[in-house]
């Protein structure tokens, strides 16, 4: 992939990182370096499977059990309707 020295001074200005007109040349180059490796690894990637058993849990089965909320909610300063009350970190608009 081309870099050309206005994206480079276009990536500069959106970074505020100041250059002088010497370091354009090699930042571009340096950073088609970067962009051809991505590339390279995202084309390995897409070719290696991705294990089915990555989260699974080989010591025991998930079993659902129906538990009564009361004794979690007995513990809370304050409830109401089978919830937890607590402040609003959102303002309503």
């Amino acid at each position: 992939m081309k870099i050309s020295r206005d994206e480079v001074l276009k990536i500069a200005r959106m970074t505020r990182v100041a250059l002088h007109d010497n370091e354009i040349d090699p930042l571009a180059k340096q950073l088609e370096q970067v962009l051809t490796y991505a590339e390279r690894i995202t084309e390995i990637t897409t070719d290696v499977e991705e294990p089915s058993n990555k989260n699974v849990n080989v010591f025991r089965e998930d079993v659902v059990k129906r538990q009564s909320p009361e004794p979690i909610l007995a513990q809370a300063p304050e409830e109401e309707s089978s919830f937890f009350v607590v402040p609003a970190i959102l303002e309503n608009s």
